[in-house]
């Protein structure tokens, strides 16, 4: 069950509040040898009055809070360094229209506001980490008159659907920043992004992988500057041994705000059709079916071995919105106001219920919740947020039955049914909340390192896999998801 301000939600805040203590002392350890090397402490003050914190924050009650959290540790921190206190900005606060958490529509914002005194737009998530005094010596090191564009660097291991298999031949070419670990733009580069964003503004009707995108767009052809590597960014957990170089770590675990929530309290509906019964369901029932308690598999034909059940919606070759809004209106009608999750999934997912569980301790189901990984279509003129379907899409019952009192529906059913939601719940103002720890495809699709510092809910396709393999090498319940606290992917994954 979900509590405003139960125990473990306590425990998170004071873990940052001790942190932030111990980086207070490391400060004034730190700006006291600084000043010796740089006059006094007015040049570290100076310094940090020049950086922008962005933190990529969400409406989400729950997502809100941690971003708050993280401003309020950033502003203690700053306050041992002297009078100047840093601008820290929530991005879900500054959003004047959907496409804000895309950031560049920001950019003419961030230059019109800040250019002036500013040097560096610093970005980051709300679980990354910052020592300040770290962060200002690093920097420090770049010449903030160039057109920079800093952060930890990622690369495709191969092509991939999720980059539309942009640089084929050799993947490992192209950076893209780890948004976990924190991200800097220069202001010359801020400036140049706005001017360029005036003039022509973005044409990419989708937005699937915001950091990627984020770097081509600047990259510009070879005409913009690369993603410099900056190795004191980092994704390493802040009480890893390996973190004393570090001016960022990132809070490296399953957020776990109570207990669990029941199984019982997960409705699971599986998406499928006949010509898949026979080899996409086999491989749920080898996998994560036996832990969800309540879960049914949505077909266009009855097949009682399953048991699949007709929603009397013929299947479409894509779309499958019809089938989607009867599965969500059955939800309602079925076992009323007592289930408070609906997870619908394809019957290509991969998903650890388990986890799951804990996650949705974290939210309130008396929210309007909708859950999982987001996308973007047309946010560059207006558009929707929405999430994408392969990697599961969670509700609240309070989201269904926001959706049902109005009144926009699919237009056929063989509309996207992803896509037809996600405008739903926009023109209802509801946001849908992101997860990063959902995919929508495969752990070959994703740099390692990415997925190294994850603990992933849930993955997407069979193709070209073997789909039992990365059920229990990524996902299947092991000894740590038993333990509440720091739960990690192993190492050698």
């Amino acid at each position: 069950m979900y509590h405003v301000s139960s125990p473990p939600v306590s425990k998170y805040a004071l873990a940052l509040n001790i942190a932030a203590e111990e980086l207070k002392e490391q400060s004034k350890i730190l700006v006291s040898q600084t000043s010796e090397k740089n006059g006094n402490s007015r040049k570290v003050s100076k310094e940090l009055k020049e950086i922008v914190f962005v933190i990529q924050s969400q409406r989400n009650s729950f997502h809100s809070k941690r971003a708050d959290d993280l401003k309020q540790n950033i502003l203690k921190q700053a306050a041992v360094l002297g009078k100047e206190i840093p601008t820290v900005l929530l991005i879900h606060l500054m959003d004047r229209h959907e496409g804000t958490w895309t950031i560049l529509p920001l950019m003419h914002d961030f230059s019109a506001s800040y250019s002036r005194n500013t040097s560096w737009i610093f970005f980051c998530e709300e679980d990354t980490r910052i020592h300040i005094v770290r962060l200002l010596e690093v920097l420090r090191r770049y010449d903030k008159s160039k057109e920079l564009f800093l952060g930890k660097a990622l690369h495709d291991d191969e092509s991939t659907i999720i980059h539309h298999y942009a640089f084929a031949e050799n993947p490992t070419i192209f950076k893209f920043p780890d948004f976990s670990a924190g991200w800097a733009l220069s202001i010359p580069l801020v400036n140049k992004l706005a001017k360029r964003l005036k003039n022509e503004p973005l044409k990419s009707d989708f937005t699937i992988d915001l950091k990627y995108e984020i770097a081509l767009y600047i990259w510009e052809k070879g005409n913009g500057p690369h993603l410099t590597p900056v190795p004191e960014f980092c994704t390493e957990d802040v009480d890893s041994p390996k973190t004393s170089h570090c001016a960022t770590t990132f809070a490296n675990f399953l957020p776990i705000c109570g207990d669990p929530v029941k199984k019982t309290d997960i409705f699971v509906a599986v998406k499928t059709c006949r010509k898949f019964h026979g080899d996409r369901i086999p491989i749920v029932k080898r996998t994560w079916e036996a832990e969800a308690a309540l879960i049914e598999y949505y077909s266009d034909y009855t097949e009682s071995s399953i048991p699949t059940v007709d929603l009397g919606v013929p299947n479409t070759e894509r779309g499958h919105c019809g089938k989607t809004f009867a599965i969500l209106e059955r939800f309602l009608n079925l076992n009323p106001s007592t289930t408070p999750w609906l997870v619908i999934v394809d019957d290509d997912t991969l998903i650890s219920i388990s986890r799951l569980q804990k996650l949705l301790s974290c939210y309130n189901p008396s929210e309007p919740v909708i859950l999982g990984e987001r996308y973007g279509y047309g946010l560059g003129s207006g558009g929707y947020s929405y999430i994408t379907g392969g990697g599961g899409m969670v509700f609240s019952r309070e989201a269904v039955q926001r959706l049902f009192a109005s009144k926009c529906r699919c237009y056929s059913n063989d509309a996207p049914d992803d896509m037809v939601i996600g405008m739903c719940f926009s023109g209802l103002g509801i946001p849908v909340t992101h997860s990063p720890l959902f995919h929508q495809a495969r752990p070959v699709d994703y740099p390692k390192d990415y997925l190294s510092h994850q603990v992933p809910i849930s993955f997407h396709k069979h193709w070209n896999i073997d789909p039992v393999d990365v059920y229990f090498r990524w996902l299947a319940p092991k000894l740590e998801d038993l333990q509440e606290g720091h739960i990690r992917v192993k190492e050698d994954l």
